[in-house]
């Protein structure tokens, strides 16, 4: 397996860093800059330092280094700014590189950081969960939640590297793991029948001897996408492929106030709803709809609300979507297991028959 893949963006491309053991490269990067005059800081959260503290020393090598609350509750305007004192403190200028080392929260919050400390400085991505290096690693992305809705404000920003060790994912909690899986499994679905297929087979484990395969697979299908539409604006496809399943997963996850399920958990309930929306629009079979149960149920995963919600509420949130276009919601559907499309003026009463049918109320 090749080590390496290249996002190509013109000037704003970068490397994809593959393997276990990095961890040292990145250290040994940080101090090339600080030999050449350069800052470096870090943001990390609580979790990782205290779990891994000799890989955080490793990267930091010295610099300062941020430690932030672990949760989806960092990604707010609070904590932001603490990352923008942290870096002003630590007189960060524009030659500056800031670490974000963590999951996905991290890596939005810091990149977001990034993007506007002195109107834009460079950052580099060390995902240390598997939702982060298959997926909000990759692409640019940043940004953090507002009460409205999640991920209403952010930046497209690209990193300068992306360095993905699957040494760190160690000591990754079972459920984060699992996290991480709804974002392996909707790649399969979107786009790739052979990775569902491999899935299906048997569950991808943190000891499956493929797992650094799986995780490159997805992240070439991410930065091929990237490629083509990188801030999201081609009119039919692109990159809103990516969010199969995410109008009804951050619709959960606001109204459930980012904390009750992890991102993944609520992308997993909101693959499942994809695919009954789907069936409903006439694309694919109630057989097809049965096997994403399975594959997201097969790697711990909920398929249905723990407890109900209110569809109301949740229809009222997935109205405050970002992909709302001139006051009408666009859905990610399968047109077939591997191949997905994004479509605008579905009937809003087949989204909430959609809804109920995995427990809302």
């Amino acid at each position: 397996m090749d080590n390496s893949l290249r996002v190509n963006l013109g000037e704003r491309s970068y490397s994809l860093h593959f393997g276990g053991g990095l961890v040292a490269e990145v250290g040994n990067e940080l101090a090339a800059l600080k030999t050449g005059g350069r800052k470096a800081a870090l943001v990390t959260d609580a979790n990782f330092a205290e779990n891994q503290p000799r890989a955080l020393a490793e990267i930091a090598g010295g610099a300062p280094v941020l430690v932030l609350p672990p949760g989806e509750g960092t990604k707010c305007l609070r904590e932001l700014g603490r990352v923008w004192d942290f870096l002003a403190t630590q007189r960060l200028d524009r030659s500056s590189i800031l670490v974000a080392v963590g999951g996905g929260v991290i890596g939005d919050l810091a990149g977001f950081a990034a993007a506007s400390y002195l109107r834009g400085i460079p950052f580099i991505q060390v995902p240390t969960t598997l939702l982060a290096m298959v997926d909000s690693s990759v692409g640019g992305k940043t940004g953090l939640n507002l009460e409205a809705g999640k991920n209403l404000v952010g930046a497209f920003h690209q990193p300068l590297a992306v360095y993905i060790d699957t040494d760190l994912l160690a000591t990754l909690p079972s459920r984060e793991f699992a996290a991480g899986m709804a974002e392996i499994i909707k790649a399969g679905l979107l786009a790739d029948p052979e990775l569902l297929a491999r899935l299906e087979k048997s569950p991808l484990t943190l000891a499956s001897a493929d797992l650094l395969e799986v995780v490159r697979r997805c992240c070439a299908i991410k930065a091929r996408v990237v490629e083509a539409d990188e801030h999201e604006t081609a009119k039919d496809g692109g990159r809103a492929l990516l969010n199969l399943g995410h109008t009804f997963g951050h619709a959960i996850e606001q109204v459930t106030g980012y904390g009750t399920y992890l991102h993944g958990e609520a992308v997993a309930i909101g693959l499942c709803a994809a695919a009954r929306l789907s069936a409903k629009l006439g694309k694919i079979t109630a057989a097809e709809v049965a096997r994403v149960d399975a594959v997201v149920a097969a790697h711990a995963l909920p398929t249905r609300l723990r407890e109900p919600l209110s569809l109301s509420a949740l229809t009222s949130a997935m109205s405050r979507d970002k992909k709302v276009r001139a006051g009408g919601l666009r859905f990610v559907v399968l047109e077939s297991l591997g191949r997905a499309a994004a479509l605008g003026g579905i009937d809003a009463a087949l989204a909430e028959e959609a809804f109920i049918e995995v427990g809302a109320l």
